[in-house]
């Protein structure tokens, strides 16, 4: 044990000193560098998508004067913003000439994705697939099916249609629809939605920092929400929400009886309207996979905001990350995030310590620390084995001709703490202490936000597994 803690610290201090070296930029007088000024901006291959949706992502604008030695990066930069729209499979700046042979005129050419998704839905109900694969035996009976269908790009306006209808383990039905700009000047949004559920086996307390389930072939869980959220965005990087939701969740007295703490004093039903806040800064290279630039954010909600909610709550959530190109094909991030939330005492159902999502150290995906506030940090640093974009003419289907590829070697460390104010609802051995888990790892990034990631990971328990898993980012 105290062998693997000496070999994190030495991890971690050699993250710190690789991350804290000085970085050196060379200026040149303004006046001793040429220019170009930019002439006609055009879009080619959008078929759909609206001009205006692409230019709104573009900084540069016609009659701008660039000096030379900055125009490439300058592009690029916009490049990666058109990109991220994730409504393109490619897109490309291209200069041309001018008639005036003054100016630089620039050609924005993209490939748009195929909008319309209807694909079968086949998941694991368990947090993870790793947990599934060690603690769950393998049991197919805990698998979800069914339809989800997305239709993007509805009126080439960026907008979207999203339906999921789930069957299995947790019968599942929801319907939402965003539109990201209601105004003139694009920087206004809106999304509406609903979901309704079922749980018939459930998980009803976490013991021993793992989920305890209940076998049942009733239902013994009901859940339905809906919500609103106005979407802000005055710059290119920056945005702003505001989501105002109802929800209403049902348990049967078995559960109520299991764990009184679900909803506290054993109550069995639970209903409240909640009022969210989320800042958000993004100025990553690729939201895909991203290897340069930094994002942040910081949340702040309110749950229960009547006299008559039946429950009363609130919590800020923050994180930021730092991505840094070392030079060459090696790269490197660092982030931290962290929760805060009163009161302390909790229903179980909002007690949100770590191991969901992301939220975890690596390592510990096999458990659940929970608790009332907690903090995070995680370290990369990777190699690039290669990256390549291959097209197939053979392909009739212009959306899926071009096949982006790139696989990644990787090592990381992560620390987290979670404080646990009562500690004896879940017997937790790994709350109010410092939890500590690294490794080594393989990333595979293709098309359409999939990434694959393959990782041998150790921690200080001593448990040594290997962890996989794929999913979409964004």
């Amino acid at each position: 044990m105290k062998e693997t803690i000496r070999e994190l610290n030495f991890y971690f201090l050699f993250l710190f000193l690789l991350f804290a070296g000085p970085a050196y930029a060379q200026v040149l007088p303004a006046d001793e560098t040429p220019s170009v000024i930019i002439g006609n901006i055009t879009v080619e291959g959008n078929h759909r998508t609206m001009d205006r949706i692409i230019l709104r992502e573009m900084a540069i604008k016609s009659g701008d004067t660039i000096r030379q030695d900055r125009l490439a990066e300058t592009l690029e930069i916009d490049r990666r913003k058109v990109i991220n729209t994730n409504l393109f499979v490619v897109a490309e700046l291209l200069l041309r000439p001018n008639e005036d042979s003054v100016r630089t005129d620039i050609r924005i050419v993209v490939k748009e994705r195929w909008y319309f998704i209807a694909t079968p839905v086949f998941q694991l109900a368990d947090r993870n697939f790793n947990e599934w694969w060690y603690d769950r035996n393998r049991d197919f009976s805990r698998t979800i099916y069914g339809i989800y269908m997305s239709y993007g790009n509805v009126t080439g306006r960026a907008d979207k249609l999203r339906l999921v209808a789930e069957f299995g383990f947790i019968p599942k039905f929801e319907v939402s629809y965003s539109l990201p700009y209601i105004d003139k000047a694009q920087k206004t949004g809106i999304t509406v939605g609903a979901s309704y559920s079922i749980n018939k086996t459930m998980a009803f307390r976490t013991w021993r920092d793992k989920l305890d389930y209940f076998n049942s072939e009733d239902i013994n869980k009901k859940r339905f929400y809906t919500f609103l959220t106005l979407t802000r965005r005055n710059k290119y990087y920056t945005f702003h929400s505001l989501d105002l939701r109802w929800s209403g969740t049902s348990i049967r007295d078995t559960i109520a009886a299991l764990n009184p703490n679900y909803f506290l004093k054993g109550r069995t039903r639970q209903t409240y309207f909640q009022l969210t806040y989320s800042y958000s800064y993004d100025k990553r290279d690729n939201y895909q996979y991203a290897l340069r630039g930094r994002v942040g954010g910081i949340q702040f909600s309110k749950i229960g905001l009547l006299p008559s909610d039946e429950i009363n709550q609130a919590f800020v959530y923050g994180s930021f990350k730092q991505y840094f190109s070392l030079g060459g094909r090696w790269f490197a991030n660092s982030g931290i995030r962290g929760r805060f939330s009163v009161p302390k005492k909790q229903p179980y159902l909002q007690t949100v310590g770590m191991g969901y999502r992301n939220d975890l150290v690596r390592g510990y995906e096999l458990y659940v620390v929970d608790g009332q506030d907690y903090a995070l940090i995680k370290n990369e640093l990777k190699y690039k084995l290669f990256s390549t974009q291959k097209h197939f003419s053979w392909v009739p289907i212009r959306q899926f001709n071009t096949l982006p590829l790139a696989v990644y070697i990787n090592s990381f460390a992560d620390a987290g703490y979670v404080k646990n104010y009562y500690p004896q609802f879940s017997n937790t051995s790994l709350g109010n202490k410092g939890i500590y888990g690294g490794g080594l790892g393989l990333d595979v990034v293709t098309f359409y936000n999939i990434v694959a990631r393959f990782n041998q990971t150790f921690n200080a328990k001593g448990d040594r597994r290997f962890f996989f898993s794929i999913g979409r980012e964004f």
